[in-house]
């Protein structure tokens, strides 16, 4: 995470906090203002209010530049096919998965497919039953 989008993110959260803080002291400036007036008329008219526009268009803002950082902070899109993937790592290994700092991403799990390149073919059982009765009969 580069120090931009930590502070896009940290900016876009202390937007957030404030808007609603904002909101808070709105509703209980209208809870009280509403109980002062019910004290004084016998009838309660049940008016709500909404809030400002000042309070809503901060919230929009906020949330979107807090998007904005954390979208800034993702790391780079693999591919979705593991075969263009594998192929990445094969070519490039380890040097295509450096991160900005220069260390190797902690989701770099080398070749997903070494397990099955690694594997032995396939096991010829008629000769290794004749290399058994040879091995037997020499016993």
């Amino acid at each position: 995470m580069t120090w931009i989008s930590k502070f896009t993110t940290a900016l876009g959260l202390l937007l957030l906090a404030d808007a609603c803080y904002s909101a808070y002291e709105h509703s209980v400036l209208q809870t009280h203002r509403a109980a002062s007036l019910s004290s004084l008329t016998t009838s309660h008219s049940g008016a709500t209010t909404t809030l400002p526009i000042d309070i809503t268009i901060e919230t929009i803002i906020a949330t979107f530049i807090v998007c904005l950082g954390m979208v800034l902070s993702t790391s780079k899109l693999r591919p979705i096919q593991w075969r263009v993937w594998a192929g990445k790592i094969e070519r490039e290994g380890e040097a295509g998965f450096l991160s900005s700092s220069g260390e190797v991403e902690k989701d770099y799990v080398g070749n997903p497919f070494q397990l099955l390149e690694s594997r032995p073919g396939f096991v010829d059982i008629r000769k290794q039953r004749k290399e058994f009765a040879v091995w037997a009969k020499g016993q």
